[in-house]
């Protein structure tokens, strides 16, 4: 701190003071400011990294399509943690006593795995925990079924839409 000195006029003291300021705490404003736009890109930085997490990559696809008139009705996706999506392309007309059912099946299973009943227009995940591994070519259709699903176990009811599955590069 500058201290007045004996002898010395207080404008002496402000001018000196003046200087003490200039030389020592312009310098050091100067440092805070600096430190402090680094700590808020460093800040920031590290909120983008957290925030924006890469996409999902996509593993495997399906276009599901009507087996008469092959239009495309449903998506199928699957990505590395496993989880499919079924993703709707349109509006699908169910009677109120139906319900659609969607299934799986990998070419050297014996019987098809039913993955759920599916609302129309609605898209469903499917947890890696109910999934069996998924292989290329296999096969994902959805069902007509009773309005509580396959009695069976099975597929009973007509095939709405039906593929197979491609693995993406």
């Amino acid at each position: 701190p500058v201290v007045q000195q004996a002898g010395e006029s207080t404008a002496q003291y402000l001018v000196r003071q003046a200087q003490f300021i200039q030389d020592t705490a312009i310098p050091l404003s100067f440092q805070v400011i600096a430190e402090t736009f680094l700590l808020a890109a460093l800040l920031a930085a590290l909120l983008l990294t957290r925030l924006v997490e890469p996409p999902p990559v996509t593993r495997f696809m399906v276009v599901l399509v009507a087996p008469d008139d092959k239009a495309p009705g449903w998506v199928v996706q699957a990505g590395a943690s496993r989880q499919i999506e079924l993703i709707p392309l349109g509006a699908v007309d169910v009677p109120a006593d139906k319900a659609l059912q969607f299934w799986t099946k990998a070419d050297n299973w014996s019987a098809p795995v039913s993955l759920g009943l599916v609302k129309p227009g609605q898209s469903l995940k499917v947890p890696a925990g109910q999934l069996p591994a998924l292989q290329p070519n296999q096969l994902f259709e959805l069902t007509l079924e009773p309005r509580t699903g396959s009695p069976t176990g099975r597929p009973t009811g007509p095939i709405r839409y039906i593929g197979r599955a491609v693995q993406v590069l």
